[in-house]
């Protein structure tokens, strides 16, 4: 009965995200719109939807998790995150606009040379295809366990159903209609969480007051942590690390970066930027309130829980939340998944156009980009089958693990770029790229096998400085000499 519920409900929520799709990308489907709207995107609808496009399906899940083991600290991250969107409305988008770039990794290419340009947009490319791919299967697994198992659909079944869905409403006017369809997910995953708040909330007997005093004499909302430099929580390691993970995954990412450049001007995706960065504080916030609501009404409920933290939430939509609060959870997870992975698979579809074909976006030819926007989505499942093929967890860390070192070259490329005159040996950026994260793995399981010590966040960083420091070794002239 449940699993055919949700099932209509899925699929009436489809419907209303093709209706939201076909009024906003009416008018234009040529490849100026798919790449940037014709720069016509209203700045609060960017800045709304970008907001669900950050917190993926595996977010949704993972961060009320965390209250468990790292207590409330995940936030001193996300005030950096504030931080490096400073930094990315200041220095990086004033940058794009006046280069007036559909990719952001044509700059690399301006800067440094052919060569560093194909670079740059080959990281961003493997990096988002296998990181977004993973991040929608851990989604597909937890609607295949709870809804389709029941009803005897294949997994395969399942997945290309829902990059079906994603493609349908995307493959004609790409950014332009995504745009609205995030922000309307970003809405509807909100609601779903403020509800299961509100929820927890009755469950525990408290009122706002009185939650607010709990939280405060709680241990558990711990945020800021001092006293232990070893710690990966201590409070430098991680709002540093929240400032250039930000900069990175934002601000150097095209998936991000595209709907900003979407936007009217550069005052306009200024101010998204801004109020995005605001609104990204309190969303998380009530994701890490509901983690702790959860663990509070289990110990005075007597609940066994899942070890995994990623269950926990899952596990109360099935077993302690009502039918209707339980649908208004799964929506909430597929808006989260949906906003992440449409704007991934229009991304790269883009950067494959523009960076490897170089197709320019006044080019007419739409069959090209709707043949690479359904390769790539085809691509999407092939890879998601793989993972479920090896069936391990471990798998999809290792992946995500591999995903983080790929940004810490463009990190360094775009740094160096940015705030040194020098020009470096175009013919060595590609060895350069592959080199830094290398000797950032040996550091990091040498310094694991004889000190003990795993390196964090800061393992971007040092990524960063070692490809900037090889930029400098061979760089050959001032550039502009």
């Amino acid at each position: 009965m449940h699993s055919s519920l949700i099932v209509l409900v899925l699929f009436a929520y489809f419907v209303l995200l093709m209706v939201v799709a076909r009024i906003t990308g009416r008018q234009a489907t040529d490849n100026d719109t798919f790449f940037t709207a014709r720069h016509s995107s209203p700045w609060w609808v960017v800045a709304i939807g970008m907001v669900g496009a950050s917190i993926s399906g595996v977010s949704f899940v993972s961060v009320p998790g965390m209250v468990g083991s790292i207590s409330f600290t995940y936030m001193q991250t996300v005030i950096g995150f504030f931080f490096g969107y400073l930094i990315i409305a200041k220095v990086l988008l004033p940058l794009y606009y006046r280069l007036q770039l559909t990719s952001i990794y044509s700059y690399l290419g301006q800067r440094f040379g052919e060569r560093s340009y194909t670079t740059g947009a080959s990281f961003f490319l493997l990096s988002k295809t296998v990181g977004a791919a993973a991040r929608l299967y851990v989604v597909a697994f937890i609607l295949q366990v709870m809804v389709f198992d029941a009803m005897k659909v294949p997994f395969w079944l399942t997945i290309s159903g829902i990059l079906l869905m994603i493609w349908l409403y995307t493959f004609r006017s790409g950014i332009k209609s995504i745009v609205w369809t995030d922000s309307l997910q970003t809405l509807i995953m909100i609601v779903a969480l403020v509800a299961m708040v509100v929820k927890l909330m009755q469950l525990n007997e408290l009122g706002v007051g009185e939650m607010a005093g709990e939280l405060y004499a709680s241990t558990q909302s711990r945020v800021f942590v001092f006293d232990d430099w070893i710690s990966k929580q201590h409070f430098v390691k991680q709002f540093f690390s929240g400032i250039f993970i930000a900069v990175v995954m934002t601000g150097l990412d095209q998936d991000m970066m595209q709907k900003n450049l979407s936007c009217r001007n550069l005052p306009e995706a200024q101010k998204n930027m801004y109020w995005y960065g605001i609104a990204f504080i309190p969303v998380n916030l009530l994701f890490l309130i509901l983690g702790w609501l959860m663990l509070n009404y289990a110990s005075s409920a007597g609940l066994t829980l899942p070890t995994a933290g990623d269950a926990l939430l899952p596990f109360y939509a099935q077993q302690v939340f009502g039918t209707g609060l339980m649908l208004l959870f799964m929506i909430g997870l597929i808006a989260a998944a949906f906003s992440s992975a449409d704007s991934a698979l229009a991304a790269l579809t883009t950067s494959f156009m523009v960076d490897i074909l170089k197709v320019d976006k006044t080019d007419g030819r739409k069959g090209l980009r709707m043949s690479i926007h359904a390769g790539l989505t085809a691509l999407f499942v092939v890879i998601v089958l793989a993972i479920r093929h090896f069936n391990d967890r471990s798998i999809i860390d290792t992946i995500y693990v591999l995903v983080s070192y790929t940004y810490g070259p463009l990190l360094g490329m775009f740094a160096f770029g940015l705030f040194t005159g020098l020009k470096p040996n175009d013919r060595w950026v590609p060895y350069l790229a592959v080199a830094s994260p290398v000797v950032c793995f040996i550091s990091n399981e040498l310094s694991i096998r004889y000190l003990g010590y795993a390196f964090g966040y800061e393992l971007l960083l040092l990524n960063g400085l070692l490809m900037a420091a090889g930029l400098y070794i061979s760089s050959k002239k001032s550039y502009g000499n």
